[in-house]
């Protein structure tokens, strides 16, 4: 299985993924997972996915000093996404693994459009206590299924109206537990092998790599030209997992 071209594709994917990471400062995760669930599986991506991705996101939700304020307001919410994340993983040992893909293109394709057509998502006010744990639990849920951990948590974390540096804080915050989470869950339910947490932890090199790229294009570049690619080219992948899914299934 991890013959040459097959580490070549990987590392080609991780090049891109830490290149969009650096560009727009997202879509690490989406990235690896969209392209390398239609070659390896959704598991095998989502194993690869965790080292690069806890590594990048580690340091933006350990800079900025207001970790204690975020999880003071956040605590629930970052429960209920670590007890669904676990909840949810279970089905991928059982799951039909076309109907998991088909659901991760689902996925992509609507937060590219979501993402495409930036809404105004109205603050929760006083519902926000009843609504963090219900938003993580839904957030954690998709996250265990697909280990892709952006939607809703994104949206509803800007319509927290932090400031944006404890958004972007927050956002490592919760972009880290969700990693963690899908370690232990994928780890403890024996659906990775060592071979693929050392191909994980080889990736950081390539994705590094990617970063420095995507930081000096991003100086180069208009950020909204790129986003936008970026979203219709992730829509189409995800149009094309549910084909894919629909024609395994057939």
């Amino acid at each position: 299985m991890w013959n040459t071209p097959a580490l070549a594709l990987i590392a080609a994917v991780f090049v891109i993924a830490g290149c969009v990471k650096g560009m727009v400062g997202f879509g690490l995760p989406m990235v690896v997972i969209a392209i390398l669930t239609a070659v390896h599986g959704l598991t095998e991506a989502m194993g690869l996915m965790l080292v690069p991705s806890l590594a990048t996101n580690l340091w933006q939700a350990l800079a900025g000093g207001r970790l204690a304020e975020i999880v003071r307001r956040l605590w629930s919410f970052l429960a209920a996404i670590s007890v669904f994340v676990w909840l949810a993983s279970g089905l991928l040992a059982r799951a039909d693994s076309s109907l998991l893909t088909g659901g991760l293109g689902l996925l992509l394709v609507a937060y590219a459009l979501v993402s495409l057509a930036t809404p105004q998502v109205p603050p929760p006010g006083r519902h926000e206590r009843w609504m963090s744990p219900l938003v993580g639990a839904v957030n954690g849920a998709i996250t265990g299924l697909t280990g892709t951990y952006v939607l809703p948590s994104g949206l509803y974390l800007q319509a927290l109206g932090l400031r944006r540096d404890i958004l972007v804080q927050a956002m490592g915050v919760v972009f880290t537990l969700s990693t963690v989470m899908v370690a232990v869950a994928l780890a403890g339910r024996s659906l990775i092998g060592g071979d693929v947490i050392v191909l994980s932890a080889l990736a950081l090199a390539p994705t590094f790599a990617g970063l420095v790229i995507g930081q000096r294009l991003r100086r180069r570049l208009p950020e909204a030209r790129f986003r936008a690619v970026f979203f219709i080219a992730l829509a189409v992948m995800g149009v094309y997992l549910v084909l894919r899914a629909v024609t395994a299934a057939g």
